[in-house]
């Protein structure tokens, strides 16, 4: 199993709210409904940045993250080129994050240190 972890950053033409509420609806349908994406995805978590809070815990600039599991790397390569995943979920994430700002990260089964 892999997992993408992603610090999100949206796209600068969304306010900091506009961005949670479509995150949490619009792009979470999507990747829920559209075929060829679903069925690869084992887990999909979304993570929004706490709002209202200060000092250095609360993330800088990111607005969330997010963390994918997929059985294999080809599970994950195949979820990108699914031509729904292209049609429908690709166009909404070009309007909803900014690419050169946020960072992805493709890793293998985590080593458990303490708890479950």
């Amino acid at each position: 199993m892999i997992r993408l972890t992603a610090m999100l950053r949206r796209h600068e033409s969304m306010t900091p709210e506009e961005f949670r509420a479509h995150w949490s609806t619009t792009h979470a349908e999507l990747i829920r409904s559209t075929p060829g994406v679903a069925e690869h995805i084992l887990r999909y978590e979304q993570h929004p940045r706490l709002v209202g809070a200060s000092g250095e815990w609360t993330g800088g600039d990111h607005d969330g993250v997010t963390v994918q599991w997929f059985e294999s790397r080809a599970a994950f390569e195949a979820m990108l080129r699914a031509p729904d995943y292209l049609a429908r979920v690709a166009p909404d994430e070009q309007r909803l994050l900014d690419f050169e700002r946020s960072a992805f990260l493709l890793t293998d089964e985590p080593r458990v240190i303490l708890g479950e």
